[in-house]
């Protein structure tokens, strides 16, 4: 079973209206959207899904810490 890994700031995309699988155990190959890697990890942690209602860019949180997942909030910058 492989650590979560978590990042000390966000992902910066352009982001395109749709569906969204967001990784929150940080093992993606393709950060930040899951790859399937938790279940080939067995880390017990499964992505943020969601609808990306307005294209554009977006700050896609890397320390599963925010208070609005998956979008950052600057909680990685509080310590």
């Amino acid at each position: 079973m492989a650590d979560p890994k978590h990042g000390n700031a966000p992902i910066i995309v352009e982001e395109t209206v749709g569906k969204k699988a967001y990784c929150m155990c940080g093992l993606s190959g393709k950060l930040p959207y899951c790859d399937g890697a938790h279940n080939r990890e067995n880390t017990g942690i499964v992505p943020h899904v969601c609808e990306v209602t307005e294209a554009g860019k977006k700050a896609v949180c890397q320390c599963h810490k925010s208070g609005n997942i998956p979008w950052c909030d600057g909680t990685h910058s509080r310590g």
